[in-house]
């Protein structure tokens, strides 16, 4: 013989709403026993401004952030492909830039293809741009086919100049 549940079943007429709470019950309660929210809040803006005080790391020349260094991307991004309208960096072109402090720059670089039109010029214009930014003592361009170029290499500006986003 198997035991059955039985759901008793309760009718009511109406059921009270549960109070709301409102900013006139609001108490200036402790975050924890120790600190009310305003010292809370004060102690908060002395750590940001720390933090604003702190001064920033002055990148190497030759590092990303360096000015040798976002020079020689500012010229690169100057140069286009001649069949897509977009600058060789967005395009993804461009594999590494490694700048010393002597002013020594190495570009490494892909073409679209081996049979592009460009493969004997580009890499010439990209040597004569490079080496046209103050502090530029030698530009050397390293072209390489692997890893092969493909549209994922493109950055989402060049993608959205291209309509492909």
């Amino acid at each position: 013989m198997t035991e059955q549940s039985k759901i008793e079943v309760e009718e009511v007429d109406a059921v009270a709403k549960p109070p709301r709470a409102s900013v006139e019950d609001a108490v200036e309660a402790e975050i924890d026993s120790w600190t009310t929210p305003r010292e809370s809040f004060e102690r908060k803006r002395d750590y940001l401004e720390g933090f604003l005080a702190q001064k920033p790391q002055v990148a190497h020349a030759g590092e990303p952030g360096g000015d040798l260094y976002e020079g020689v991307v500012e010229a690169l991004k100057e140069i286009y492909d001649p069949e897509i309208p977009v600058n060789i960096y967005d395009l993804g072109l461009i594999y590494g830039v490694d700048a010393t402090a002597d002013g020594e720059v190495k570009v490494t670089m892909t073409l679209t293809t081996p049979h592009c039109p460009v493969a004997e010029s580009m890499p010439g214009e990209v040597e004569l741009r490079v080496g046209a930014v103050p502090g530029v003592r030698d530009a050397e361009v390293l072209l390489v086919w692997d890893p092969p170029w493909g549209p994922d290499k493109m950055t989402d500006e060049a993608r959205l100049e291209l309509g492909m986003l």
